[in-house]
């Protein structure tokens, strides 16, 4: 039994693509509780509580997105209170939580999804759809670490040389202009050596290859299928109007009906196919030790 991190990267790709995008694209309460909930779920399942400090970064941003919308917002017909002239709508105030729901799930799928699409995986996913999209995103990512190192190695010349002066403001912005100049020049002759080595490999004349292959198994092919059926039932249901839910001038929303209620339960689903996987992996390995 394999982890989820283990999937094949297509299939991984196209689920993490399938919860996020009826998130972003879907207004429904429910659906963002469950994308919210989920995605904590599935990150602390992954990580444990040693990430506290991610945690709070996200409950913080989220308060505050929260608050942010009905102190800036003041439409809807539901006045709470006044404060400094403005009303406070409890309309604005449930679209804040809802759209602060959104945006700190879907920013937890995304931390999940760094976290098992490695720089060899994403390479491989861009090399399926387009060849250059890959060279190009794998250029980039060379060339992030080296920006970082040469950045250093530059600072510390600098201070060697009795040049990069942080005594006050003034010298400090004139002595990380010229780090940054450095680094400038350094990156573009850097370029070209990489483009005329690339040349002289022989880039272009062959067949492209990869490193690594990632075969389809029948779990990867059970992911896939399994992920595109949820996302299409879920589609549906969002798509023809059985999930609609206003919050401006004033709160309203339909009960769902059968196709609403399958859309739910799709949705619901498909954000808990990886809990699934990770759970039974984590107890199946802690039978195992139990045994030893």
């Amino acid at each position: 039994m394999r982890s989820f991190s283990e999937y094949n990267p297509i299939a991984v790709t196209v689920w993490f693509f399938s919860v996020t995008g009826i998130a972003m694209f879907s207004s429904y309460p429910l659906l963002m509780v469950m994308s919210l909930l989920g995605g904590v779920i599935f990150f602390t399942l992954r990580n444990g509580l040693s990430h506290g400090k991610e945690h709070v970064f996200f409950w913080v941003l989220f308060v505050i997105l929260a608050l942010a919308n009905p102190l800036v917002s003041h439409n809807g017909r539901t006045v709470l209170f006044v404060m400094n002239h403005n009303p406070v709508t409890l309309e604005a105030t449930l679209y804040g939580l809802n759209s602060a729901a959104m945006i700190i799930g879907v920013l937890y799928w995304f931390r999940s999804f760094t976290q098992i699409m490695t720089s060899e995986k994403l390479l491989y996913v861009t090399g399926v759809l387009s060849p250059k999209l890959s060279l190009i995103l794998s250029l980039a990512l060379r060339f992030v670490p080296l920006f970082s190192r040469q950045s250093a190695k530059i600072n510390n010349a600098q201070r060697a040389m009795g040049l990069y002066k942080d005594d006050n403001i003034i010298d400090d912005i004139k002595g990380r202009s010229r780090v940054f100049s450095i680094l400038v020049t350094w990156a573009l002759e850097n370029g070209i050596i990489t483009a005329d080595s690339m040349e002289a490999r022989g880039f272009g004349t062959h067949r492209r290859t990869q490193l690594r292959r990632f075969g389809f198994r029948r779990a990867d092919t059970a992911l896939l299928i399994a992920s595109l059926a949820l996302l299409g039932i879920t589609a549906a249901a969002v798509g023809s109007g059985s999930l609609n839910f206003s919050f401006y001038p004033s709160i309203s929303a339909k009960s769902p009906d059968k196709l609403g209620i399958a859309g739910l339960i799709a949705y619901g689903a498909l954000i808990l196919l990886p809990i699934i996987i990770e759970t039974e992996v984590s107890l199946r390995w802690k039978y195992l030790r139990s045994g030893i």
